[in-house]
């Protein structure tokens, strides 16, 4: 059967369409819609307070927000307290984690309540994978070195809390981030996630390219993997300290403002 040139280019012109629909509708679905609430999750040697500096800039902006108070203890408990927390929420909600919480983020992500992810310098597995062995095809980074057990409880020491995971911030502030650092139970390093909500939820990710406690490249090609919006902020691994504003910015795109 021979196809006349005004055929052929009807049928060009339908599938110009219809890719340029499924284009549009890939978008449609990767915009988040606006959100209400924010849900912030801390990483290794910390507690909720490291969001203090994001925190009022987001509130400020109109949102509801909560900081979880992640027991560090595994990770089914510790995706267990973000989960209660998710679940009080009224709308969508933007669930944000820093560092090892990206491990949260991205199981509990799948939340109903969840309307868009934030990693900031964090973790950001595929389901199942073992994260200990994709990060060892990065250079390790120098806070490795500086954690210390007492027992089955893990935290930095001073002197690598100081210089390698808040290298950006004044040393007194820093010290102050130290004295209230929460130890981790070794058995929390152990856990891998069921599910990768990046792979349904739009997703967005700082990467710190100073940071001395996640690989820059490491963070770097997680947040290509995910598609996720990215930026770049020239800063330790404690962005969302020294750089609230960066941070803050992206919380807020991500729940549509």
């Amino acid at each position: 059967m021979t196809m006349s040139r005004r055929t052929f280019a009807t049928i060009l012109a339908a599938g110009a369409t219809a890719s340029l629909m499924s284009t549009r509708a890939s978008a449609a679905i990767a915009a988040p819609p606006k959100a209400r609430n924010v849900v912030l999750v801390h990483g290794l040697f910390a507690d909720g307070s490291c969001w203090s500096e994001v925190i009022p800039r987001l509130q400020a902006a109109g949102l509801n927000v909560t900081a979880v108070q992640n027991p560090l203890t595994t990770l089914p408990e510790a995706v267990a307290s973000a989960e209660r927390v998710l679940a009080r929420q009224d709308g969508p909600t933007v669930l944000v984690g820093h560092s090892f919480s990206g491990m949260i983020v991205t199981e509990a992500g799948v939340h109903p309540n969840v309307s868009a992810l934030v990693y900031v310098a964090a973790r950001a597995p595929d389901a199942g994978e073992d994260y200990t062995a994709l990060a060892k095809t990065y250079p390790t980074p120098p806070a490795s070195a500086g954690i210390v057990f007492d027992g089955d409880e893990g935290r930095l020491s001073e002197e690598a809390f100081l210089r390698d995971f808040a290298g950006d911030l004044p040393a007194a502030k820093a010290k102050v981030l130290y004295a209230v650092q929460e130890p981790f139970h070794k058995a929390l390093l152990a856990g891998k996630t069921a599910n990768a909500a990046w792979r349904s939820k739009p997703s967005y990710y700082a990467v710190s390219t100073e940071d001395r406690t996640i690989n820059p490249d490491l963070e770097r090609f997680m947040a290509k993997r995910m598609g996720a919006k990215t930026i770049e902020v020239k800063a330790s691994h404690l962005a969302l300290i020294s750089h609230p504003e960066e941070i803050a910015g992206l919380i807020l795109e991500a729940a549509g403002q």
